[in-house]
């Protein structure tokens, strides 16, 4: 766990405190002191084992038998190390070349044979090889073949000596004078060369890249998509070569042409685009990809959440989240509180047992407006709602009498609320005990504690209110709009924690 080092600096220390065990642990943090007595033991015992640690020998993976083995069949049978690998398995062919190279059997023609490093061809023969590619007496593969290299070697001469851009085919060559000299200036002519091809290369791509793609010109070309690399390849493979395009834009060959390939398709998705924006836009622009889905499904359209995703991004579909603002009613203790029946437990197992309310406020041009809902805990339904310029009384009163009409004989659910002075006047006492519904509370200023209410009035705003232009519209008809949104809400809005069904088809699954 421990180098030799941090075990030496420990015993140092030690020494310096005085053979104070517990100093040493202090300060340094380790080890134990059960631990540093065995280290300090070890080194009284032989000093040298830590200071000058013997370095750990590799284990061969073969013993001497099979290397013996191994150089006795090279040997025996035509001094092959490709069949020598082949017939007994092993070692690798460097291995085995090193191997036979330590056998005293090992002449010189062997070692020669099985040296690893090839002298590398004269500088005056690379050019007499450039030099017979230029004039062209022969085809370049004949050239090369005299010459006893590959016809990709030749061509890399030729670059190297003289550059990229000089003609592997001409009429006149001057054969230089001073081979050494004339080669290197003619070197360093063709590096510049290339690296001027290069950055006229580099700057027209940069120019497709804005022209075509409508990008910054400072944008690293690099970055681009598959599909964008092929439409600047494309509009520059007139002026330059496939292969320079490909490798300064680094995109494999293969990719280019599946590119090419997929840009003559159809497009598959070409019906379900449309009907995608449109679904969008019918439910109030916020449904996510996973409600799309369900709708599509419901049409019988069967593809995958993860298209649905890319074909939202290709066509620029995106749900507008706004922060909202919380209207708040508390004026002061009216009448005396009650308990939180609730505890932030959310959940119902049945309809009717739960409701939730609270008032939120609507600003827009016209004036504000005020909605005061119900909400089942069942399956967050809206039960009843009434909604007004004014957050009076006669608000949340009407709304009460709306939701108890629903109400079968036995159904007592608790109404849980936050302190607002409208449910702790005694007329809103009163309505609770006619109906003999419970009443229940939030602590003063915590939200959480009916946090599922806020979270319906988030979802409400996000979907309907932000993002929305409101100017001319007058608080009668956003009262109507409103009212249509919680109807929707209802019927058709789809919830995921329901199974992908509105609260109305999930409440009528469950009761029949």
């Amino acid at each position: 766990m421990y180098s030799k080092a941090d075990q030496l600096k420990a015993i140092n220390l030690f020494y310096q405190y005085n053979r104070s065990w517990s100093a040493v642990v202090h300060d340094l943090g380790y080890p134990s002191v059960a631990g540093l007595k065995r280290w300090v033991k070890s080194y009284e015992e032989n000093s040298k084992a830590f200071t000058n640690p013997a370095p750990k020998k590799r284990r061969s993976k073969y013993n001497s038998s099979q290397r013996q083995a191994a150089v006795d069949y090279y040997f025996k049978h035509g001094r092959k190390i490709a069949n020598t690998v082949k017939v007994l398995g092993y070692p690798c062919r460097e291995i085995l070349r090193r191997w036979i190279i330590k056998d005293p059997r090992c002449d010189d023609e062997t070692k020669a044979r099985h040296s690893v490093s090839k002298p590398s061809t004269p500088t005056s023969i690379r050019v007499k090889a450039v030099e017979a590619l230029y004039q062209r007496k022969d085809s370049a593969q004949k050239i090369a073949e005299n010459y006893h290299v590959s016809r990709e070697r030749l061509y890399t001469w030729k670059d190297d000596l003289f550059g990229r851009q000089f003609p592997a085919k001409g009429t006149v060559f001057k054969k230089p004078n001073t081979i050494s000299n004339t080669t290197s200036n003619i070197s360093e002519v063709g590096k510049l060369q290339q690296q001027i091809h290069e950055l006229e290369l580099q700057n027209d791509i940069l120019v497709q890249v804005n022209d075509l793609l409508k990008k910054d010109l400072g944008i690293d070309y690099h970055h681009l998509t598959n599909y964008e690399k092929m439409i600047v390849i494309n509009a520059l493979r007139s002026k330059y070569t496939l292969k320079e395009l490909l490798d300064l834009l680094e995109i494999a060959k293969s990719s280019y042409f599946y590119q090419l390939k997929v840009q003559g398709r159809e497009d598959k998705y070409k019906e379900v685009r449309p009907r995608l924006k449109l679904i969008f836009k019918q439910n109030y622009s916020c449904y996510g990809y996973r409600r799309l889905k369900g709708e599509l499904a419901d049409e019988g359209v069967n593809i995958s959440e993860k298209v649905v995703r890319r074909l939202m991004d290709e066509e620029r579909i995106v749900v507008k989240v706004t922060k909202r603002q919380k209207y708040n009613s508390y004026a002061g203790e009216l009448t005396p509180a009650v308990p939180n029946l609730l505890k932030r437990n959310f959940k119902a197992v049945r309809p009717n047992t739960k409701w939730l309310t609270d008032i939120s406020e609507f600003i827009i041009p016209a004036g504000k407006v005020y909605l005061s809902p119900l909400i089942d805990c069942f399956d967050g339904q809206v039960v009843s709602w009434s909604i007004g310029t004014s957050p009076n009384a006669q608000l949340v009163n009407t709304m009460l009498k709306e939701g108890a009409k629903v109400l079968e004989v036995k159904e007592k659910p608790i109404v849980h609320s936050d302190r607002g002075s409208h449910y702790r006047w005694p007329e809103w006492i009163n309505l609770m005990k006619s109906f003999g519904l419970t009443r229940s509370m939030s602590k003063k200023g915590c939200t959480p504690d009916n946090s599922a209410c806020e979270g319906f009035f988030g979802r409400l705003k996000t979907e309907f209110f932000y993002n929305q232009s409101w100017k001319h519209i007058s608080q009668k008809d956003f009262i109507k709009e409103l009212d249509t949104y919680l109807n929707w809400y209802n019927t058709k809005r789809r919830k995921n924690s329901l199974g992908g069904k509105s609260p109305q088809e999930y409440r009528q699954i469950v009761l029949s």
